[in-house]
């Protein structure tokens, strides 16, 4: 598995595959802020309009490919405001059904951490649904748990389910240092 960040261009290239990889992850049950049946054009335009946000450098996106087949995203978004500029939110980890189980999740976890580190970013911070997979994910990876929100975004069959907050300190220690 290679994982690569991509430029704004790569990513408008990209749109049509990046757009199959959102509509499965929602079809597979994936609370990501849509909602079934998301149709492509939709998913291709939310794409495009992430690469915007990339030439601007308020987005960075990596891909996961096994044998040239997209597996996987994850992506940080950078504040704007001035004092806010220490952080960034870890936002649309997404893996392929086909995918699932074999590491990619957490390679793409790992990736953003280390660049969020490298980038100087000090702390990053995420929502999921309460009690998905993800979830887990996000604890086993040593993301720390604040709490949980009820109703806070519907699943993507339209069902309101709480959301949980979590945040880690990328480059830092496990006791904190």
């Amino acid at each position: 598995m290679t994982v690569t960040r991509l430029t704004s261009a790569e990513l408008r290239a990209g749109a049509d595959e990046l757009a199959s990889l959102l509509i499965d992850t929602v079809d597979g049950g994936a609370s990501i802020g849509f909602l079934a049946p998301l149709g492509h054009a939709a998913a291709v335009a939310w794409w495009r309009e992430r690469a915007d946000a990339v030439s601007a450098g308020h987005h960075a996106v990596w891909v996961a490919r096994a044998g040239g087949r997209l597996l996987g995203t994850v992506a940080l978004a950078f504040p704007d405001k001035p004092n806010s500029r220490h952080r960034a939110e870890l936002v649309k980890l997404m893996v392929h059904r086909d995918g699932r189980g074999q590491g990619v999740g957490r390679t793409l976890l790992a990736t953003a951490e280390t660049a969020a580190a490298a980038a100087g970013i000090t702390l990053l911070h995420l929502d999921t649904e309460t009690g998905s997979p993800a979830e887990s994910l996000y604890l086993s990876a040593g993301w720390t748990r604040i709490g949980a929100i009820p109703d806070y975004a519907a699943a993507p069959s339209g069902e309101l389910r709480p959301t949980t907050i979590f945040y880690k300190r990328p480059g830092a220690h496990t006791d904190g240092t």
